[in-house]
């Protein structure tokens, strides 16, 4: 029988590897390097002598990262001993606690940490990146930057509509149903930049857009709402959204109403973005992730059950069934090693009603279903983790938690009750007095939840 501690270690060991594997910085430089005087990405090259300017936009969780990786691969060195003469800077929107002095490229606290909300300052911040793009030309290249947390991170209302109109309408709609879909229909019709904004800005010879993607199957015009990627939506079907979904058209703001309402050629549609001169690569994703922890667990001695990635459905749910899954290994009496279970992806939480004070995200209230499904049976000779990959589960300071027989133990001793915790959503207060919360701080990554659980032979 395996050590808890021994095992909540592999666990760990192995959910890092997996993180490790989707480094921002690696990822880029995996896809763009420079050799002589020719840029390389994807395979495809560009003459630095050639170009003006190199400009670097964009926003997400891993802005940061991806920043500082083009900053080393184009130093200044590099573009001297090309011969070049072009300039090079940029500015990104990240979370405060992303920011970082870096020499070119600037940083912008878009939001605060832990809070996935548009703000005044991102507004700021695009419309810099807004400004940016609009002043290239034909000889510049442009580098965009996204990643997961991108959307809030970008907002630019369309002149007449504020930032509190669009955070009003996306509550009207969220609060009547709306699909992520339907959302984002509405949000792209009210942006600047969203829904391919971003490219039909800017009048650059070259445009490439390096994604980390935290969404499944990696929908390009999801991601960070798409800011260079067309938009098939038009404002009519937009307009028909709102009026089917919000009861009460009075609460919409009217500058909504007016813009949606507004005469424009071919029902809203946008003109196309020229693919020729606009590609958009995904450079990493959730499956990098689950192959690079599946691998981490065989050199640690693990018999490797992979139930893939881009998981979705409901937290509670996804929580009971892997405790369910441990609970069939460790009755398995012919096991000859150990087995770890590893999946990916990203449920969602289903809210309860309640007017009590809580704190948590999926991750956490994941692990605290399956430890309410292991109360009875015990935690012995297994760990289970969940956490996001970007450091961050929900509006806290832990990227997610993990439960052992001690985080049961201890839970027992003071009192605790996992269904009365799980009941309002609370798995934050749970594990930070059980001692299972997951804290990383910032990865500078996202793609997605990884969960990683341990079965002792």
């Amino acid at each position: 029988m395996a050590n808890f501690c021994d095992l909540t270690e592999h666990a760990k060991q192995i959910w890092q590897a997996g993180v490790d594997a989707v480094d921002s910085g690696k990822l880029v430089k995996d896809v763009v390097s420079v050799s002589g005087h020719r840029l390389t990405i994807d395979g495809v090259s560009v003459d630095l002598r050639q170009l003006s300017r190199i400009v670097v936009v964009g926003a997400g969780k891993a802005g940061a990262g991806m920043a500082e990786a083009l900053e080393e691969i184009l130093s200044v060195e590099v573009l001297r001993s090309a011969d070049a003469t072009c300039k090079f800077l940029g500015w990104v929107n990240v979370p405060a606690d992303c920011v970082r002095p870096l020499s070119r490229i600037r940083l912008h606290a878009a939001r605060p940490a832990g809070v996935n909300e548009p703000t005044g300052e991102g507004v700021e911040g695009s419309q810099r990146i807004l400004e940016l793009v609009q002043s290239l030309e034909e000889s510049d290249l442009c580098l965009v930057v996204l990643s997961g947390g991108g959307s809030a991170l970008l907002p630019a209302p369309v002149d007449g509509i504020s930032l509190q109109d669009k955070q009003t309408i996306t509550q009207l709609l969220m609060r009547g149903g709306a699909t992520i879909n339907e959302l984002n229909c509405v949000r792209k019709q009210l942006s600047q930049i969203k829904g391919g904004g971003l490219a039909r800005a800017g009048h650059a010879g070259r445009m490439v857009t390096l994604v980390i993607s935290d969404v499944i199957g990696d929908p390009l015009d999801v991601i960070a709402s798409g800011p260079t990627v067309d938009d098939s939506s038009t404002s009519a079907e937009a307009l028909e959204i709102v009026s089917r979904i919000v009861r009460n058209t009075a609460d919409v703001p009217p500058s909504i109403l007016h813009w949606l309402r507004r005469d424009v050629p071919e029902a809203g549609r946008q003109p196309r973005i020229d693919s020729e001169q606009v590609r958009n690569l995904v450079i990493g994703n959730n499956e990098v992730a689950v192959r690079a922890a599946a691998a981490k667990a065989g050199e640690l001695g693990y018999r490797v059950v992979n139930q893939g990635c881009g998981m979705a459905g409901v937290a509670a749910k996804v929580g009971r069934d892997l405790a369910d899954s441990c609970l069939a290994i460790r009755k398995d009496e012919v096991a000859e090693r150990p087995v770890c279970v590893i999946s990916g992806g990203e449920p969602v939480v289903q809210l309860a009603e309640t007017n009590l004070a809580r704190k948590g995200g999926r991750n956490q209230e994941l692990v605290l279903a399956a430890c309410q499904r292991l109360w009875e049976d015990g935690a012995d000779n297994l760990a289970i983790l969940s956490g996001g990959t970007d450091g961050e589960d929900g509006p806290t300071d832990a990227a997610g938690a993990f439960l052992n027989s001690f985080v049961i133990d201890e839970a027992r001793r003071i009192g605790l009750q996992p269904a009365d915790f799980l009941a309002i959503n609370n798995s934050y207060e749970f594990f930070d007095q059980a001692g299972g919360l997951l804290k990383t701080g910032p990865t500078h990554t996202n793609v997605m939840d990884l969960r990683v659980a341990v079965v002792g032979s």
